[in-house]
């Protein structure tokens, strides 16, 4: 049952998982555990934290038939799930034009689906944002690679200055996380932009059109509060380091016997 004039949810699983070939080349990274679970349960349960029962699942034509086999119509959950096919990863914003129909006219937060939020009071502080009727809000995270993700810079007072995708010198530390609430514009915003220089419909240029409005809020993630992003692609270059260096050990060990 669909629950109307209330915020909608959106999980964005989609992408061909190159950076974990061959592992992706038969599930979707999405569907791959994460301690007892499979990781979509956690942008799942994020969502559900922040009071939102009526949710779209986004993913591959080849992997969404295995997240209906997983996760049904969410009537087990106590909440109603529907799901969308994006054929061609063309930018995060893209959901919002996949989702128009789903969405409606009421406001809505999207969540990749490979991103994992967790700590001490966080439910009070996502069904704060959710409860925002005007503008958006988007959260902010100390990192020590900015140059991966959407920067945020500040003023002296906490104000967001800009926000820059992927920048070669970026101005802060601060990273703008997969969770994105907004109002029902973001469907006529998403609708309106072009591609950028990397061929994508950038999920910054939607944030950027909120500050130039004068309606984003970026909250900072601090202390007690973890996000875990690419959790899987860095837990497997890591192992692979170790295998690396243990196998060049062998291999120097046994040259010298």
């Amino acid at each position: 049952m669909t629950t109307t004039g209330t915020r909608k949810g959106i999980i964005l699983a989609g992408g061909s998982g190159t950076r974990l070939y061959p592992l992706t080349l038969g599930a979707s990274k999405q569907l791959m555990p994460v301690y007892d679970k499979p990781m979509v349960y956690y942008p799942l349960s994020t969502l559900m934290l922040a009071g939102i029962r009526d949710i779209l699942v986004i993913s591959t034509p080849h992997d969404l038939p295995r997240f209906q086999a997983l996760l049904g119509d969410g009537t087990q959950l106590g909440i109603c799930l529907r799901y969308a096919a994006q054929p061609r990863p063309e930018g995060l914003a893209q959901a919002f034009i996949i989702g128009r129909e789903f969405v409606g006219r009421d406001p809505s937060t999207l969540i990749l689906g490979d991103n994992i939020f967790y700590g001490g009071g966080l439910r009070a502080t996502l069904q704060a944002a959710s409860r925002r009727e005007r503008g958006a809000t988007v959260f902010a995270y100390y990192v020590s690679d900015p140059e991966r993700y959407g920067v945020v810079d500040f003023d002296a007072q906490g104000h967001a200055l800009s926000i820059v995708e992927k920048p070669k010198a970026p101005q802060s530390h601060y990273a703008v996380t997969g969770l994105y609430f907004y109002d029902n514009r973001v469907l006529d915003i998403a609708a309106a932009l072009r591609p950028s220089a990397r061929g994508e419909l950038e999920i910054t240029d939607v944030n950027r059109a909120y500050l130039q409005d004068g309606a984003l809020d970026v909250q900072m993630l601090g202390r007690g509060v973890a996000w875990l992003d690419r959790l899987l692609d860095d837990v497997r270059a890591r192992v692979g380091e170790t295998l690396d260096d243990d196998w060049t050990a062998l291999l120097l060990e046994r040259a010298a016997a």
